[in-house]
């Protein structure tokens, strides 16, 4: 397993991070990549990385869905980031070829901070 860090920046923004899956997967060969972060408030998807406004569309349907100004009971304030954790989910898996991932075209694999800014952990494993 490989481990990296992200900075996140704001409370909730989508952080493009194919170039560090794809240096974490270099050198090691396998059938499948399997990309986590172990946090409860921030999630791994995979989609279009050409347009920004994708993921601004993404975003702002989550947060259409699930408001930050709901009565939640959790007393922390950040339910909502813990309920689109669960909607987006953990983790990711790709195919690989040798050491590339076989993502599509226009795609690119991203983590959602709900709950920033933060420091967040991505784990990288190759099977």
């Amino acid at each position: 397993m490989t481990e990296f860090h992200v900075r996140t920046s704001k409370r909730v923004e989508a952080l493009n991070i194919t170039g560090q899956v794809m240096n974490a997967a270099k050198g090691h060969p396998g059938k499948i990549l399997h990309v986590y972060t172990p946090h409860t408030t921030c999630a791994i998807t995979i989609n279009e990385n050409a347009d920004p406004d994708v993921m601004r569309d993404i975003i702002e349907a989550l947060d259409r869905m699930v408001p930050a100004g709901h009565p939640y009971r959790h007393r922390e304030g950040n339910s909502d980031a813990h309920i689109k954790a669960v909607l987006v989910g953990a983790s990711v898996s790709i195919p690989l070829s040798g050491d590339t991932p076989g993502l599509g075209t226009w795609q690119g694999v991203f983590l959602m901070e709900f709950d920033g800014p933060r420091e967040r952990r991505v784990q990288v494993t190759v099977a």
